[in-house]
């Protein structure tokens, strides 16, 4: 399954639901809701900076991963950004597949 890291940003209303239920509650309801979508959550942390909370998960397609950033972003207290994640053996196949590029003007 491919592999995605989530960039959560809370808003005021996210931060609060935070601090009333706690962290482990918060990753208990992330895990869940990444189940319920055929997804496995391998790694939740809170963080300080651009993101309060990042996740590496393996979800089942883009399309999925799509639709769980929907799902959360439309909630307006967490908004997400998801990156899809390479492993080095998927960089050493892309790196022989690289086709030419003839940069504009070239």
């Amino acid at each position: 399954m491919p592999r995605y890291l989530i960039e959560a940003s809370y808003s005021a209303e996210g931060v609060r639901g935070v601090a009333q239920k706690g962290g482990t509650a918060r990753r208990e309801a992330v895990e869940q809701l990444i189940g319920s979508i055929g997804g496995t959550l391998e790694t939740f942390y809170f963080a300080f900076g651009d993101a309060d909370a990042l996740v590496i998960c393996e979800l089942p397609s883009e399309e999925v991963a799509a639709a769980l950033a929907m799902s959360i972003n439309q909630s307006g207290a967490t908004k997400v950004r998801t990156v899809v994640l390479l492993t080095p053996q998927q960089v050493d196949a892309a790196a022989k597949a690289v086709p030419q590029y003839r940069p504009p003007g070239g």
